[in-house]
């Protein structure tokens, strides 16, 4: 009967621990979801996708050439670039950490640091 009472215990234990770390994970703040554009490595503008309820486009005029940025429904995407090359417009939608580069106009777009966790490739 003891043991009975015991696995009871550290089962409801188990139980509650998992209930608390999940309320805890699912009421943490959430973080902005922003974009950063960078030009020649110098900030150049950052776009709060989060706020993002209708389509915006607009230009980046990098001296080098010229990118069209569209920014739908919290997603962003070079969707026209006058580079011989085209590589940012086939990137497609800004997803995870990988970034939307444009060599020849020196164009990066990225996400901002959300504070979560990196991994580092050694």
């Amino acid at each position: 009967m003891v043991k009975t009472k015991t696995w009871i215990i550290i089962i409801s234990a188990i139980f509650l621990l998992s209930l608390v770390f999940s309320a805890l994970i699912w009421l943490r703040p959430q973080k902005a979801n922003v974009a950063e554009i960078y030009v020649d490595g110098e900030l150049y503008r950052t776009v709060d996708l989060s706020e993002a309820n209708e389509d915006e486009t607009f230009t980046v005029d990098t001296g080098r050439g010229v990118n069209t940025v569209l920014v739908s429904a919290g997603k962003i995407r070079v969707v026209d670039a006058d580079c011989p090359d085209g590589v940012c417009v086939k990137s497609g939608w800004l997803t995870g950490s990988a970034p939307i580069v444009c060599l020849p106009h020196r164009l990066v777009i990225k996400l901002a640091d959300s504070g979560g966790l990196d991994a580092v490739a050694g």
